[in-house]
């Protein structure tokens, strides 16, 4: 495990289980999860955050560590290309770095990503220099495109934001590993650890994780088990040789076993 590396746009993180700061109860439970969980990557939402007056990043660290983690701005909110584009660079401007989670989602009811805005999105952040981490529906064509636009990573979601319903896009998502020159994120709709361990058991490189933890009794419990159900499903991922079958096979063959 110790070769094992997750690696982003030429920069390391120690942890595959990225968290968002949503939903928490208050900011202090969520900074105590943070601390608790491990995680070295953490997503904010940029229209939550004040960008103006020449607001920066200072705005936000009485509960945010920048040297324990990477803040990983997010244009949730966004209903195009153009205002995710402004979104990512005010942020830029506020000091939130070069890297970005781009999230363009019109329909309020479902929140899926909109592919057409953000392939286009991408193209246009890429070419300005920022390390795009686009949020798309489980296509392993535009998963390619958006590789090919210059996206550093790609994060098919598993299920719809908030559903908890696990990893519905199970086959989309093998093949979009299959393919992927770049890390996979699987992003939203994993409610239990056990999704995030089958998430990780197929290939992923990471997954993200917001409401699962956010909402739950004990949100440090739960950040914990996240923790460690990514560490399980990236162990068996790497080390996995059995194979799916009709048939039954022993554990413990008889063959020769008096001879």
């Amino acid at each position: 495990m110790e070769t094992d590396k997750f690696i982003i746009a030429g920069r390391e993180f120690t942890s595959r289980l990225i968290l968002g700061t949503g939903k928490f109860a208050s900011l202090e439970q969520m900074k105590q999860t943070l601390a608790e969980s491990g995680t070295s990557i953490v997503t904010v939402a940029l229209k939550r955050v004040d960008l103006s007056d020449g607001a920066t990043m200072e705005d936000i660290s009485d509960f945010l560590d920048r040297d324990k983690y990477m803040i990983l701005p997010n244009t949730s909110g966004a209903s195009s290309a153009e205002e995710a584009v402004r979104i990512a660079r005010l942020g830029r401007v506020a000091g939130f770095g070069d890297f970005v989670k781009l999230e363009i989602h019109p329909d309020p009811n479902y929140l899926l990503p909109d592919p057409i805005e953000t392939l286009r999105a991408t193209e246009i952040l890429a070419s300005e220099g920022f390390n795009v981490m686009p949020y798309i529906n489980a296509d392993p064509v535009l998963a390619l495109r958006l590789q090919e636009a210059g996206a550093v990573a790609v994060m098919p979601l598993g299920a719809p934001i908030g559903t908890n319903r696990g990893v519905e896009t199970r086959a989309q998502i093998e093949i979009i590993v299959e393919q992927s020159n770049v890390p996979v994120v699987v992003d939203a709709g994993l409610g239990l650890p056990s999704h995030a361990s089958e998430a990780m058991e197929i290939g992923a490189d990471a997954v993200m994780i917001n409401t699962a933890v956010a909402i739950a009794k004990d949100t440090v419990a739960m950040a914990k088990a996240f923790s460690m159900a990514v560490d399980a499903g990236r162990i068996a991922y790497l080390n996995a040789r059995s194979q799916r079958s009709f048939k039954a096979s022993p554990t413990s063959p008889l063959t020769a076993f008096l001879d």
